[in-house]
């Protein structure tokens, strides 16, 4: 019986070395990596042309120059001065911040109305450039 017993922990012994066999694979398949990300960076490194249309200066109306300023202003400085005015006055809902609450300058250019989602916003402020 006590040659039974010797001859377990030998069969253990070749099995407890072969996982540490596959440790090395995995570091070479580590190393192997950083090499491929080498690559992603040049795509990178084209940049993005912005949208004539988002670049083009539109006139506002008297009703929104009276937010913003009466020079002509591409889309994208219009939709951020007004967000500046919103933020300065404090005019976006404390409850739901999505809703913009309006004071008088405000109502003019969403069309008499009190409350407005940001979302909507930009469709009224829309109709104020030419």
């Amino acid at each position: 019986m006590a040659a039974k017993k010797a001859k377990k922990p030998a069969a253990k012994k070749p099995a407890a070395k072969k996982p540490a066999a596959k440790k090395p694979a995995a570091k070479k398949a580590a190393v192997k990596k950083p090499a491929a990300k080498k690559a992603a960076p040049k795509k990178a490194t084209a940049k993005r042309k912005p949208n004539a249309a988002f670049m083009k200066p539109l006139m506002p109306s008297a009703a929104l120059a009276a937010v913003i300023g009466s020079a002509a202003q591409p889309r994208t400085e219009v939709t951020s001065k007004l967000w500046a005015y919103i933020k300065k006055n404090g005019l976006q809902d404390k409850v739901n911040r999505r809703n913009i609450n309006a004071d008088d300058k405000l109502r003019e250019v969403f069309g008499g109305k009190k409350t407005v989602s940001m979302f909507e916003m930009t469709k009224l402020v829309s109709k104020h450039l030419k």
